[in-house]
């Protein structure tokens, strides 16, 4: 039976934070991963650029974990927003700030900054096994199918960072969740998170797939949220949307502001306006400026549509979205749920198995999308690493920048 010092599960953005922060306090770390190589989801997020923060004040990065924000806050306060930044550009990627805050390498993908950092964590020492897939405990070890077959560890101490159960194909299929039941670990049942919309779509909105709707601002349960979607085959999707996926998983009614840049009575003035020999469509397209999406938009969820102005300016402003509910949980960019925050104590090792601790979206918070996700898991990751090797747990000016040679064991 191998006995390494530290053991990561998950070779994941979490994963590879713990298995640094542990190999630069000195420990000999194994990283067991089950796909055939690391951090395919991390990977997969880098084809729409690689979002890896927003830029803005601690307290607003907060804001949008919820009801996580406060049990994260210690980890995104020692390696929050700058933090993060800084540690990119010290595996030297150049980044750049949008408009909106969110945060891109320069290159505008995840590759060139993974190399550096699996070049990092080879200097520290780090052995990565690939196809080393976790099928729990076998007695006190932990037990793996391999390519040579059954193996068991004994390590030291583990860091867990197994993601949720989204994109299995991927890696994150939450297998784990009842193997920490078991053996007394609090687990909240998994939930998707940024996900899409199901709508059955009448015939006549097959043209618009693939298209974004915009300007457009979302409501659900007294949530307003002004950004874009996208109308695909299999409902809605976007930006958008995702931040409201907490309120639609409870059952709200969602409703759409395909003008939101204007008031209901400028609306309703404008569509009173003389039509003439002009078609309610052509009305809508010149008073509103209603493109063909939305105009396709309001005809699917509102026909027949109100003759009376305000009637018709009320639709247009609060149009009900009629839908199926949330896309399969699988397809979603996050989950919610996992090890919940109960079972964990203050450096994120588990309460019921000592020496073991977990990090990233295993755990029990959520996201929005626009570097939130990234940001978390970079933070939890590196938490869980640096208690897991006896470090202080709170930041420093040199996040990101530690040297490849060994420090110190602890």
């Amino acid at each position: 039976m191998e006995q390494p010092e530290a053991l990561v599960i998950g070779g994941g953005p979490a994963g590879l934070m713990a298995a640094g922060e542990l190999a630069g306090a000195g420990a000999r770390v194994v990283v067991a991963e089950a796909k055939p190589s690391v951090a395919r989801k991390f990977l997969m997020a880098g084809k729409s650029g690689l979002n890896l923060t927003k830029a803005e004040p601690l307290a607003r990065c907060l804001a949008a974990y919820g009801e996580a924000a406060e049990p994260l806050r210690p980890m995104l306060t020692a390696f929050g927003p700058e933090e993060v930044q800084r540690w990119a550009e010290g595996l030297g990627q150049p980044l750049f700030t949008g408009s909106s805050g969110r945060v891109f390498p320069v290159a505008m993908k995840a590759s060139p900054l993974l190399r550096a950092w699996l070049a990092r964590l080879e200097g520290q020492g780090v052995r990565l096994r690939t196809r080393w897939r976790w099928q729990g405990w076998a007695g006190a070890a932990l037990r793996f199918a391999t390519p040579e077959g059954p193996r068991d560890l004994a390590p030291g101490v583990t860091v867990l960072a197994l993601g949720g159960a989204s994109w299995a194909r991927l890696g994150s299929d939450g297998a784990w969740a009842p193997w920490l039941a078991a053996r007394g670990v609090p687990v909240t049942p998994f939930a998707p998170s940024n996900a899409a919309l199901s709508v059955d779509w009448s015939a006549h909105m097959a043209p618009h797939f693939g298209r974004p709707v915009k300007p457009l601002a979302l409501t659900a349960a007294g949530r307003r949220v002004r950004g874009e979607a996208v109308i695909s085959a299999r409902g809605l999707e976007g930006g958008g949307l995702y931040p409201l996926t907490p309120e639609l998983r409870a059952g709200a009614a969602l409703t759409l502001d395909l003008v939101p840049d204007l008031a209901a009575e400028t609306v309703a003035a404008r569509l009173a306006g003389p039509r003439g020999k002009r078609s309610l469509s052509n009305h809508l397209r010149r008073a509103l400026r209603l493109d063909p999406v939305r105009l396709a938009l309001l005809n699917e969820f509102a026909r027949p549509l109100p003759r009376e102005a305000e009637a018709l300016a009320a639709r247009v402003k609060a149009l009900p979205v009629r839908h199926a509910g949330l896309r399969p949980m699988d397809e979603a960019i996050s989950t919610a749920g996992g090890v919940a925050w109960a079972g964990l104590d203050a450096g994120l090792g588990l309460r019921a198995l000592p020496g073991v601790f977990a990090a990233g979206e295993m755990l029990d918070w959520e996201a929005p999308t626009g570097g939130y996700l990234l940001t978390a898991c970079l933070a939890t990751g590196r938490w869980a690493g640096r208690a897991a090797a006896g470090r202080p747990l709170a930041g420093d000016a040199a996040a990101g920048q530690e040297s490849a040679e060994p420090k110190e064991r602890p």
